[in-house]
C-alpha cells in the first residue's frame, strides 16, 4: 500500500463519491466534506464534466485531500485523471490495465472486486486494496474469509449499500473503510444536508475505530 493512501486512511477511511456533482458546487461540496472530516474525494468519470471538477478540487485541496475519479475503465481514463491533477483511481471491475497504469503513474488505484479471483488479481497487478462492489451482494461473511486468505495491508472497502446501519457488521470483518455515495452527496441535496450526512458517517466511523 502507498504512503499517499495509508496516511488518508488513516485519517479517515472514508471515501465521498460524488457522483453526479458539477464543476460549480466541487469547491463548495468538497469544503464541506473537509470540514466534517472526510479526506478522500471520488467524482465518477460519468458526472457532468467530471474532469473539471477533479481539477478544481485538486487545485484547492490536493495537497490536504487525496483526490481523484470512480467509474475509470480505460488506461486513458487513467492518464485524464492524472493529467487533471487527480491521485485516486477507483473502477467498477477489476482490469489490470487500469490499474498498471495507475501504479506507472504513482496513483492510488482501487479496482472493484466481487469474487476472490478478481481480489487476486488485483493484488497481483499492484492494487492497494479493493471495493467490494456491489456491497450489496458480498456480506460481511464474505469479507470475512476473503480477510482470511488476503496479506494484512490490502485494504477491502465495501461500496454500494453502505449505510450507517450496516458498518458495523462489515467493520468487525476487517472491511479497512467505506464508499459512500448517496447517503452523503446526491445531485441538489442541499449543501446543509451534505453537511449534516457526511458529519453523521465520520462520527460512526470515529466510534467504530475506538471501539
Amino acid at each position: 500500500m502507498s504512503k499517499q493512501f495509508r496516511k488518508y486512511l488513516d485519517l479517515m477511511p472514508l471515501v465521498a463519491i460524488l457522483r453526479g456533482i458539477t464543476p460549480s458546487e466541487a469547491l463548495e461540496v468538497s469544503a464541506c466534506l473537509r470540514a466534517a472530516g472526510i479526506r478522500i474525494v471520488e467524482v465518477p468519470l460519468n458526472s457532468p464534466d467530471a474532469l473539471k471538477s477533479i481539477e478544481l478540487i485538486a487545485q484547492q485541496y490536493g495537497d490536504q485531500m487525496l483526490v481523484g475519479a470512480g467509474t475509470v475503465l480505460s488506461a486513458e481514463d487513467v492518464k485524464a485523471v492524472y493529467d487533471a491533477g487527480g491521485q485516486l483511481i477507483v473502477s467498477p471491475n477489476t482490469d489490470v490495465g487500469v490499474i498498471k497504469t495507475a501504479r506507472e503513474l504513482n496513483m492510488v488505484c482501487l479496482p472493484g472486486a466481487a469474487t476472490p479471483t478478481e481480489v487476486f488479481n488485483a493484488h497481483a497487478a499492484g492494487a492497494c486494496g479493493v471495493k467490494a462492489y456491489p456491497a450489496e451482494m458480498i456480506t460481511p461473511a464474505v469479507i470475512k474469509s476473503w480477510q482470511a486468505v488476503l496479506p494484512k495491508n490490502f485494504v477491502v472497502l465495501p461500496v454500494g449499500g453502505v449505510a450507517l446501519e450496516n458498518m458495523d457488521s462489515y467493520w468487525t470483518v476487517g472491511a479497512g473503510g467505506f464508499g459512500i455515495g448517496g447517503g452523503i452527496y446526491q445531485p441538489g441535496k442541499s449543501i446543509e444536508d451534505i453537511q449534516s450526512s457526511a458529519t453523521a458517517y465520520v462520527e460512526k466511523m470515529n466510534a467504530l475505530i475506538s471501539g
